[in-house]
């Protein structure tokens, strides 16, 4: 049985997931977390929902059995599509997020929002994407754009620079004229060139992420289960990796502790 001791486990496929760790910390600097990248594996967005369901479901219940994880953070998009619902079936008990692309926070932000939904392939390809963007396309002019490579300028700390520039001026161009109001970033990685993408956006046009409302959502559902850690406790924060590469951990600090 869990205990209020006992760490919360961050997981992503990468590097990415730290963004949305950084939030948590913040919010709850009385606990203690894990967070593990699958950079062995990565990029998730580019696999079948099939084997990152299995990636996904095996790097939890690791978590859950060998690490003695009260509650879970599935900080990736695709992973969340993927297994978030297999993953609560599984273990009912387990305070356990997901997370999504913050497109409602984008569409209530204006009264004619036109949105840009930046995200990896599979995720955009997800049922769930799909779902949400259904929800709100009578309310918002959304657009996908699929961003295949990104995530791996942050996997390698490529934050900023010419290079990325480039590589984000041919995606975002063409949608540059169309007014855009805000932009989403569907991907954990991408809040971490955030400025880049706010310098070609333009000072009128809104940058959105998840990250804060999935780590207020993990502390509601912890506290609920009664699994809130002593407030009076210094919490501390572990990285792992699926890479034996040093320089993956090393990647992993610098990341946590950089601004976004």
């Amino acid at each position: 049985m869990a205990d209020k001791n006992d760490p919360i486990a961050v997981f992503d496929s990468g590097m990415g997931g730290i963004s949305v760790l950084k939030e948590m910390v913040s919010l709850m600097p009385e606990e203690d977390f894990i967070y593990f990248g699958d950079s062995v594996n990565a990029p998730y967005g580019m696999k079948s929902v099939e084997d990152v369901r299995a990636l996904t479901i095996d790097h939890i219940r690791y978590f859950i059995k060998e690490q003695s994880a009260k509650a879970i953070a599935v900080a990736c998009n695709t992973a969340t599509s993927a297994a978030v619902k297999k993953l609560r079936e599984l273990y009912p008990e387990v305070p356990l997020v997901g997370v999504e692309p913050a497109i409602k926070p984008a569409v209530n932000s204006c009264a004619h929002p036109k949105i840009l939904v930046m995200a990896t392939p599979r995720t955009l390809a997800e049922e769930k994407f799909l779902n949400l963007e259904h929800l709100y396309d009578s309310q918002a002019v959304i657009y996908p754009l699929p961003c295949p490579g990104l995530m791996e300028f942050v996997e390698q700390g490529i934050l900023s620079g010419e290079q990325l520039e480039e590589y984000l001026h041919n995606l975002m161009d063409p949608y540059l004229g169309k007014d855009l109001t805000g932009i989403v970033l569907g991907c954990t990685h991408y809040p971490f060139v955030r400025r880049t993408i706010a310098k070609i956006a333009g000072p009128n046009v809104e940058i959105f992420d998840g990250s804060l409302g999935t780590a207020r959502e993990l502390r509601r559902r912890i506290h609920a289960a009664g699994l809130g850690q002593s407030q009076e406790h210094k919490g501390k924060v572990d990285f792992l990796n699926s890479s034996d590469d040093p320089k993956k951990i090393e990647l992993m600090e610098y990341l946590f502790h950089s601004d976004i």
